[in-house]
């Protein structure tokens, strides 16, 4: 499996969103990896993951590759980060094997009651040929976001110049994507957050700015996940920990200190 490392100290997986490849999350990898040691790769069905999916596996599948990378490093525990898609990876990995997830952390991940709208159903279905509509309108559901958290027409045409590197570096696959989603629909999240005991940090947007998922969905996991808490990033949607990837970061490091710190007063 090709994975990728970034930084030094503890160490920290990153598992990317629907779009499978690490690219698309790099920002949020860069900021991070000056804190922790990050280990991040692409989803196990994209070709440059060198990984074989067992697609009747589901999620356990992705999950499997969580312990591949793991164990590839030889950690024996990591914290466990996951960005929207990649948040139901890392729950499943950490309701599964809880020995080896200390901490979890869901950056926008769907809800366990999402489902995806009937005019992305269609574009499910017919990948191929509706792919081109579902890329076309993407630019207008995250319009307001982008609007809301870079204000600065600068900062959004730096923003979009990323964007386009980087769908040129790792171009997309919308059959693979939507394969993801309608995996999303299939997978019992609520029992898998049932089962989760570890400390978790859910991580959302505004309500009002999350056109991708719907960001109290997203904190009913504090509801089923008995050690959750929740932080909100101000000015953001759905793209929180990439258009400002170091307030993510520095979030995930208050966290899992807090953690470090409790541990320490109960062993004392």
């Amino acid at each position: 499996m090709h994975i990728v490392e970034r930084g030094r100290g503890d160490p920290l997986i990153v598992i990317p969103g629907l779009q499978g490849r690490w690219e698309y999350v790099r920002p949020t990898v860069d900021a991070l990896a000056e804190s922790f040691h990050v280990i991040t790769f692409s989803l196990g069905d994209e070709p440059t993951a060198r990984w074989t999916l067992e697609p009747g596996r589901g999620m356990d599948s992705f999950a499997d590759q969580v312990e591949a990378a793991l164990d590839s490093r030889g950690i024996r525990q990591a914290a466990i980060c996951g960005v929207s898609f990649g948040g139901l990876v890392a729950l499943r990995f950490a309701a599964r094997d809880p020995a080896r997830a200390p901490a979890l952390i869901m950056a926008s991940t769907p809800g366990p009651g999402w489902h995806l709208k009937p005019r992305h159903e269609l574009y499910a279905r017919a990948p191929k040929l509706m792919g081109p509509l579902f890329f076309a309108e993407s630019p207008w559901r995250l319009r307001k976001e982008l609007l809301a958290a870079l204000p600065r027409l600068g900062a959004r045409l730096n923003f979009a110049r990323m964007s386009l590197r980087t769908a040129i570096e790792a171009p997309l696959s919308v059959s693979r994507m939507a394969s993801r989603a309608r995996l999303v629909a299939s997978h019992n999240r609520a029992e898998d957050a049932a089962s989760v005991a570890c400390p978790t940090l859910v991580v959302h947007g505004e309500p009002g700015l999350d056109h991708v998922v719907d960001a109290r969905g997203t904190l009913d996991y504090v509801q089923l996940i008995r050690t959750a808490r929740s932080v909100e990033l101000r000015r953001t949607g759905h793209l929180g920990s990439l258009v400002n990837p170091r307030e993510f970061a520095a979030l995930v490091r208050g966290f899992l200190a807090s953690i470090s710190r409790g541990s320490s007063d109960n062993a004392a």
